[in-house]
C-alpha cells in the first residue's frame, strides 16, 4: 500500500489493516515510557559507557580543527577504529612508552 491510500483509509480502516487498535499503541507506548518491553527483562536503565574493569571513567576532551578532526576520522577509520578507540589508543601506547601506563 502508498501513502495515498492509507490517506483515504479511515482511522478504524487502518486499526483493521493492522490488526492494531490506538488504545493498544498508546498501552504500548505508556508501557515503553515507563520501561517495560514485553516478554524483556529489563533492569535499571544507565546512561553512559560502561564500566571498565569497575573503575568510573569522567569525561575529556579538547577542540580540534576540522581539518585535523577529519584526518583523525580517516587514519581511525584505516585502523577500523571509532575516533574515540583511537585517541585512547594513542594515549595508552604514548603513556606505554615512557611507563607510565
Amino acid at each position: 500500500m502508498s501513502k495515498k491510500d492509507f490517506e483515504n483509509m479511515s482511522p478504524k480502516e487502518i486499526e483493521d489493516y493492522f490488526g492494531v487498535t490506538q488504545e493498544q499503541i498508546e498501552e504500548w507506548d505508556d508501557m515503553l515510557v515507563r520501561g517495560e518491553i514485553p516478554g524483556v527483562s529489563v533492569g535499571e536503565v544507565v546512561v553512559g559507557r560502561p564500566l571498565k574493569f569497575g573503575e568510573h571513567l569522567r569525561l575529556m576532551g579538547f577542540k580540534e580543527t576540522e581539518q585535523k578532526i577529519e584526518r583523525m576520522d580517516k587514519r581511525a577509520d584505516s585502523l577500523g577504529m571509532k575516533r574515540s578507540d583511537y585517541l585512547r589508543w594513542l594515549v595508552d601506547k604514548d603513556l606505554a612508552s615512557v611507563d607510565v601506563a
